[in-house]
């Protein structure tokens, strides 16, 4: 036990009253008294561990682990119960899934002699101390991958630097996806010859298509109907189901037919609040009810065919104090696409869209408004479907970048590390 163990087990004392409220699975997992089952190392090829936290991280990294399987040993991690279960849905078939240990020393020991990377990969940024400490100490070259660190989220590192920056320094490589990161990640104590900037692998894994397999069932069981309009709003925040509904009301005078809705909550554990805030909804777990112009998605898996059946699409926790979500999907699965004000998590991402005419903005005031235009002006809406999908194709490239560099620092002597333009911009050392 470290100085950081007694840490990490007097927060968990003061903090037990929140997390207690939480249902939780894989203890044993999480403490690896159960280790994960491995094929034996073989000779010549690498054993490559990339760790996603939740579901969002899993899901970028749809394009990086089918690239990485024909060249590796291939474990994916992840933290959470929905992040494991998306991960196992995803790769299952074609590569091990394990949990992500708890930072605590004998953990992680126990972990990594389970698992034997040669090579380890950190989405979006999920720093764990003595994961990285340890790592060190057995030479196992450790990268941020599809980096990213918000400005709220960098306003909180700085205030543990002291503790934190060494495990910012110890990183091989910080793979990040736009200039700002790259400021961030160099602040925290990340060499600049170690910083690369390789894009988001969010564009890769957010696929170009029409028709997304399951979206007609969906529709048919939740009873949507096809010839009307819809609104689909995704991983919406607190107070969003009622914001979007009264905007739908207002939608739907102005344009003189009823707009359905559709709300699919970010976290599970607000299927119940968001059900109350739709009035008559209609619920996937509960199919056949409702007054047919309210729906809940109170499940996990099918945004994308919710996505698909939109002729709007809101993306939610962007309205109130939530920091927004990721506007990609949507608009790569053809929904002309609003979003509101409340974006410094993927503010980036947002100007991009939003300069190449692909994404629209909203604030609370006025969403109904801009709902009723984009229904009512079909040329606007293949524009922006147009514009957005032309502007993700351009920005695609980021899942190949980090397939090589994982390649790279597992020891296979790979390509550098490019970015989606003109040459070389790190090469770990």
């Amino acid at each position: 036990m470290n100085v950081l163990d007694i840490a990490y087990s007097l927060a968990a004392l003061v903090t037990a009253p929140w997390w207690m409220r939480k249902t939780r699975s894989g203890w044993a997992e999480r403490f690896a008294r159960v280790l994960p089952e491995l094929p034996p190392k073989r000779p010549g090829v690498p054993r490559i561990m990339v760790h996603a936290v939740s579901v969002g991280e899993v899901n970028a990294l749809r394009e990086l682990v089918p690239l990485l399987v024909g060249e590796a040993d291939v474990v994916v991690t992840a933290s959470t119960d929905t992040g494991i279960a998306r991960a196992r849905e995803l790769f299952a078939e074609r590569c091990a899934v394990a949990r992500y240990p708890l930072d605590g020393s004998g953990a992680v020991r126990r972990f990594l002699d389970a698992v034997q990377p040669d090579a380890v990969g950190l989405v979006e940024l999920e720093l764990w101390p003595n994961f990285v400490r340890e790592c060190a100490a057995r030479s196992i070259p450790v990268a941020v991958i599809n980096g990213r660190l918000s400005e709220r989220s960098f306003r909180g590192y700085r205030r543990i630097r002291r503790w934190i920056s060494p495990a910012f320094s110890s990183l091989s490589v910080a793979a990040v996806q736009d200039e700002a990161y790259a400021e961030r990640f160099g602040a925290m104590g990340v060499p600049a010859d170690r910083v690369a900037l390789t894009g988001s692998m969010k564009f890769d894994s957010s696929r170009i298509e029409d028709d997304v397999e399951g979206s007609a069932e969906l529709a048919a069981a939740m009873g949507i109907d096809r010839a009307g309009l819809l609104v689909v709003a995704g991983s919406t925040g607190p107070g969003e189901e009622t914001l979007l509904h009264g905007a739908c009301l207002r939608a739907s005078e102005i344009v003189g037919r009823q707009v359905q809705l559709l709300c699919a909550p970010r976290k599970p554990e607000r299927f119940e609040e968001a059900a109350r805030a739709l009035p008559g909804c209609a619920r996937r777990t509960a199919p056949g009810g409702g007054d047919g112009s309210r729906f809940l998605l109170d499940t996990l898996g099918e945004l994308r065919q919710a996505y698909s059946l939109a002729d709007v699409a809101v993306v939610g926790r962007s309205f109130f104090d939530q920091h927004g979500s990721d506007p990609i999907e949507p608009i790569a699965l053809g929904c002309p696409t609003i979003i509101g004000p409340a974006v410094s998590d993927f503010a980036e991402i947002v100007r991009v869209l939003e300069s190449a005419s692909g994404l629209v903005r909203a604030d609370r005031g006025d969403l109904g408004e801009v709902i009723a235009g984009l229904l009512g002006d079909a040329t606007r809406r293949e524009d922006l479907v147009a514009n957005g999908r032309e502007c993700i194709r351009t920005l695609q490239g980021a899942s190949a970048r980090h397939m090589e560099l994982l390649m790279w620092l597992a020891g296979t002597g790979g390509a550098a590390v490019r970015t989606g333009g003109d040459g070389v911009v790190a090469r770990p050392g």
